[in-house]
């Protein structure tokens, strides 16, 4: 445990942690998921130490824990802004490695900088975590701990810091502070109260409706039947069948997956409550998957994988699935992660993602900021563009 202190000037404490395991559960899980808020699984006490004790975002991964932990007079630890010492951007969904390449190409040495996020997962949650419910008290706490994040950058000689997937108020805060501010997109579903899929397509163009309902059907053909596992439900045979999915895509995707198989092993003991495996079998053998993560209102698609090819098999998996999932356990969002424009003709509309960035060098804080400015206008604008070509009724175009 690092007892490294960052001075302040009121009446508490900054203190690093290098490792998640080094605060006790109740105290992170209070100041994650309050009762006030929301809960958020991949904020919660139990995902982190999954991520970090299994070797999947650890130094030698490059992800170094250093949990910045704000202690009242009384050291009792009253927020925490999750955050990593990172030597590359892999796994972060928010890219910057323009910036790193233009700064090297200047001379300057971009990595290590400093990153507050879900290892490995683009989903939006507060980064600032607080158990206070009072506004003021709150934003108080934000601020000493934003303030200690930048004392980091000078001691430790960063070229940045990076707050990526936060919420809107903390993004506008952070900007009203000096952050240099960041948007992108993701595609959510939204539940209006329906009782079953049927409902949901109802709201859907006649056209839309008829497409929908023959990849559904298409999807299931040579036999393939879908299974949910979750809660005491979820077995190893569940899990070895989905990493395998996993390990395929990474190995295809990226390279190397970063995920490791005793991270999921430490998922199933630690959240299992809050873990949906949506799996597809034919012929008696599992040949494709999605992991989900179950939040208060929202179901969060992950991970996911496959074996074999089948028409439509990724889109009921992923989307259809999710979505009927949702439906019957009163949720009102599904999340479906990164990038896919592709995800708005299954009734997913475009959702505002949102990330702060402090970069101590002048000259490429200049130049950041005014990407940024521009690239703010395109986001905001292709938005407003596709959600009116959604699949819905009152759509002025389809895609």
């Amino acid at each position: 445990m690092s007892e490294t202190r960052v001075p302040t000037e009121k009446k508490v404490s900054l203190r690093i942690l290098e490792r998640a395991q080094d605060i006790a559960a109740d105290i992170w899980d209070s100041c994650a998921n309050p009762a006030h808020v929301i809960y958020n699984p991949f904020l919660s006490h139990a995902f982190f130490v999954a991520v970090e004790e299994s070797g999947s975002a650890c130094t030698q991964t490059g992800w170094t824990p250093h949990h910045l932990c704000l202690e009242d007079e009384d050291e009792n630890m009253v927020a925490i802004l999750p955050l990593y010492l990172k030597s590359h951007s892999q796994g972060e969904y928010i890219f910057d490695h323009n910036w790193a390449d233009a700064f090297y190409r200047a001379g300057g040495n971009y990595f290590p900088k400093l990153l507050s996020a879900v290892p490995f997962s683009p989903v939006t949650g507060r980064r600032f975590l607080t158990s206070s419910a009072q506004p003021d008290i709150a934003r108080q706490q934000m601020q000493l701990l934003a303030q200690g994040a930048n004392q980091l950058l000078e001691k430790y000689e960063l070229s940045s810091l990076h707050i990526n997937f936060l919420p809107e108020n903390e993004w506008r805060d952070l900007g009203a502070d000096g952050f240099l501010q960041r948007m992108d997109q993701q595609f959510h579903w939204h539940n209006e109260g329906f009782k079953n899929f049927g409902e949901f397509l109802d709201t859907l163009s006649s056209r839309k409706r008829k497409n929908l309902r023959k990849e559904r059907e298409k999807a299931l053909d040579n036999g393939i039947e879908i299974e949910w596992a979750m809660g005491d439900n979820l077995k190893d045979h569940h899990w070895d069948g989905f990493y395998e999915f996993y390990l395929d895509t990474g190995n295809r995707k990226w390279g190397t997956p970063y995920l490791t198989r005793d991270f999921f092993e430490r998922l199933n003991k630690t959240l299992a409550d809050h873990t949906l495996l949506i799996l597809a079998k034919r012929e008696g053998r599992y040949i494709a998957g999605a992991l989900n993560l179950i939040g208060g209102d929202t179901l969060y698609g992950r991970n996911w994988g496959c074996l074999e090819d089948h028409p439509c098999l990724h889109f009921e998996v992923c989307y259809y699935q999710a979505i009927d999932f949702a439906i019957a356990h009163g949720l009102k969002h599904v999340e479906a992660g990164a990038q896919g424009a592709h995800k708005i003709a299954r009734g997913y509309v475009p959702q505002p993602t949102y990330s702060a960035h402090q970069i101590l060098h002048p000259g490429l804080r200049d130049a950041v900021k005014t990407y940024l400015e521009s690239e703010r206008q395109y986001v905001e604008n292709d938005i407003e563009i596709l959600n009116n070509m959604t699949p819905f009724k009152n759509s002025t175009s389809e895609l």
